[in-house]
């Protein structure tokens, strides 16, 4: 087994203890940081999130590895410094004005972090304009999103896609919404580009935007 396929495997099954001593290994023996990234750090989370989507495993395990995967990213950014292709661009996630459920909009960061993204977390209760003022304030992101986790809740996450959708900064980000009571059809009805139904799948789909 490769260094690389070490990281992997030990990120996958929330190693954390060992990762930073596997990176350093991988980069004595060679190992292109950005390839211990993509193939050995992000490559490992897109597996976990395949397993929470089949219900293979389940929130704690996925908490753990994400834990894995934040260390070897903080052991591995010296070796990155300047290299931007490490980065898929930044991602802005809150949880609705109203909402002050943070749990799920928390996994949902850590997983789209793990993707290699820069996540710009605005937390929870998070108003229309706060959305607003964060897209504007970062031209060069391209994704937001947003999640409600209660049924009332739901009016807030309509009213800030609308005001989104009425700035015109819908040309500049896509926007992802999910949460408990969120279904595709909702989605749709209030002209979100996407639906996450869990942590794994709003990962799946920042990367497919951004490819």
């Amino acid at each position: 087994m490769s260094k690389i396929q070490e990281i992997s495997t030990a990120i996958e099954f929330g190693k954390k203890k060992i990762i930073k001593g596997l990176v350093d290994e991988a980069i004595a023996e060679g190992c292109n940081p950005i390839d211990i990234l993509n193939q050995g750090m992000i490559e490992a989370m897109s597996i976990v999130g395949e397993k929470f989507k089949a219900n293979e495993i389940y929130v704690p395990e996925m908490l753990i590895a994400a834990r894995a995967m934040k260390e070897g990213v903080e052991h591995l950014k010296p070796h990155l410094a300047g290299d931007q292709s490490a980065v898929l661009g930044k991602f802005i996630i809150g949880t609705v004005e109203g909402d002050l459920h943070d749990i799920g909009k928390n996994l949902v960061a850590m997983m789209i972090e793990s993707a290699g993204y820069t996540v710009i977390d605005l937390g929870v209760d998070v108003s229309t304009e706060k959305f607003i003022e964060a897209i504007k304030a970062n031209p060069d992101c391209h994704l937001v999103g947003l999640s409600a986790l209660l049924t009332t809740t739901m009016p807030s996450l309509k009213k800030s896609v609308a005001a989104i959708i009425e700035a015109g900064l819908n040309k500049q980000v896509k926007i992802i919404v999910g949460g408990a009571p969120i279904t595709q059809e909702f989605a749709d009805s209030i002209g979100a580009d996407a639906f996450a139904a869990d942590a794994g799948s709003a990962a799946s789909i920042a990367k497919a935007f951004s490819a």
